[in-house]
């Protein structure tokens, strides 16, 4: 039964997914391999609609590998057929976080300059993080409060599963 991790960027899937099983995979830097470029720029040149087909392709080839820990992209939710995918999975993990310490967290990173959180304002990031909540609730089978909680707090309340 694989473990799941779904949240908004910067919630922490990649952190808490290599702390977790360090053969868990990360959805995002797969389909990097895959498509041989980063995403951003797979956005620019072939559209944003395209790229989710790329990755609902690939969460339905990891469900059925049974990978133990799969780290998902923040907009996996968005397609229908994803959600049905991991609604028969049984441990989806959403990682909740307040929208003001989710963008604190997103400005304030040194290493991850994510193209959809530069490219909008405040504002417009606001309505897409909303948009996403109830998407991300719909799927999930255990949700994790994960603003105040260390990533190690974090691996263990997933281990006690």
């Amino acid at each position: 039964m694989p473990k799941v991790l779904l949240g908004f960027m910067g919630a922490g899937k990649t952190t808490i997914g290599r702390l977790l099983d360090p053969a868990f995979v990360d959805m995002d830097a797969l389909l990097v391999q895959r498509i041989e470029m980063p995403i951003s720029d797979y956005f620019a040149r072939f559209g944003e609609e395209r790229f989710r087909q790329q990755e609902s392709l690939l969460l339905q080839e990891l469900l059925e590998q049974e990978i133990p820990v799969i780290a998902t992209g923040g907009g996996i939710v968005l397609r229908s057929e994803n959600r049905q995918l991991l609604k028969k999975n049984p441990c989806n993990i959403y990682f909740r976080i307040d929208f003001d310490r989710l963008y604190q967290r997103l400005a304030t990173d040194p290493v991850n300059k994510r193209p959809l959180f530069l490219a909008k304002n405040q504002e417009d990031f606001r309505d897409l993080y909303e948009q996403r909540l109830p998407l991300y609730e719909e799927v999930a089978t255990h949700v994790i409060e994960v603003a105040d909680k260390t990533p190690e707090e974090i691996v263990e309340m997933i281990r006690c599963l």
